[in-house]
C-alpha cells in the first residue's frame, strides 16, 4: 500500500503568492449557460480562462529562471521529476531566519529531493507570509550544491533572502543545474527518509517556472 502526501498549495483566483506579482484571474471562458446553444439538449460544458504569472502557488524554477543559456521547463527529464528518492531536512527550530550548513551535515543529499521543512508554509494566506521567512545562506547553498541533488525545496516564501538582491541561492542552485521548488506545504507530515517525491511542471518552451502538483508518496505496510 501507498500513501500519498500533497506538498503543494491550491491555486485560486486573486491569491497572492509573491507581493508585486499580480494574482490569478480564473474565470470563465464558456460558461455551462452559454455552451447549451452549441449542444444537444441536456449537453453543456465548461471552459475556464486562466491568466497568471509563471511564480504563483507551489512553483518549480528552472536554471533558465536565472541564467539565460539554462534548461527551461521543456528540457526537464522526467526521471528527475518522478519518484525521485528524497529526504527530510527540519530546519524549523534553526534560531536564525538564515539557515546555516550545520542544518545539512550528516546527510548524504547526492541525487536527492531534499526538501527543507521550517513550518513556515503555516503563515500561507496571512500578510505575516511575505515577512520574515527562513531562507537558505550562501554557505548553505554552496554546501548542497556540492552534494548535487536533483533539486531542493523549501516551504517558504523565498528559497533566499528577499532582501539580498544577488539571490546566492538561486545563483548557486540554478548555475549547478539543481531545481527549486518554493511555497510548499505540509513537509511537517514527511518522515526523514525512505520516500519518493514528484513534481511536474507543464512541459513549456522559454519558460523557466511554473506551479506543480508536489506530492510525497510513502510505502506502507498492509
Amino acid at each position: 500500500m501507498k500513501k500519498y502526501i500533497d506538498l503543494s498549495h491550491t491555486i485560486e483566483n486573486g491569491m497572492i503568492t509573491y507581493q508585486g506579482l499580480p494574482g490569478p484571474v480564473i474565470k470563465d471562458f464558456l460558461s455551462r449557460e452559454s455552451s447549451r446553444d452549441l449542444y444537444s439538449p441536456g449537453t453543456e460544458f465548461h471552459v475556464a480562462l486562466i491568466e497568471m504569472v509563471s511564480n504563483t502557488g507551489t512553483y518549480m524554477d528552472t536554471p533558465f529562471h536565472r541564467y539565460e543559456g539554462g534548461r527551461d521547463l521543456a528540457d526537464l527529464e522526467l526521471s528527475k521529476l518522478v519518484d525521485i528518492e528524497a529526504i527530510t531536512i527540519k530546519a524549523n527550530d534553526f534560531p536564525d531566519k538564515g539557515i546555516g550548513v550545520s542544518v545539512f551535515k550528516g546527510y548524504d543529499l547526492s541525487g536527492k529531493a531534499v526538501l527543507v521543512y521550517t513550518g513556515f508554509d503555516k503563515n500561507w494566506g496571512a500578510d505575516k507570509y511575505f515577512h520574515d521567512h527562513p531562507f537558505l545562506t550562501k554557505e548553505a547553498a554552496e554546501y548542497i550544491a556540492e552534494q548535487s541533488p536533483v533539486l531542493v525545496g523549501i516551504d517558504t516564501y523565498n528559497i533566499d533572502d528577499v532582501a539580498d538582491r544577488s539571490r546566492p541561492a538561486h545563483t548557486i542552485l540554478l548555475g549547478k543545474d539543481i531545481l527549486i521548488i518554493e511555497h510548499m506545504c505540509n513537509i511537517r507530515e514527511l518522515p526523514e527518509k525512505d520516500y519518493t517525491f514528484t513534481a511536474v511542471p507543464q512541459k513549456i518552451r522559454g519558460v523557466g517556472s511554473f506551479p506543480v502538483q508536489a506530492f510525497a508518496t510513502i510505502s506502507c505496510e498492509s
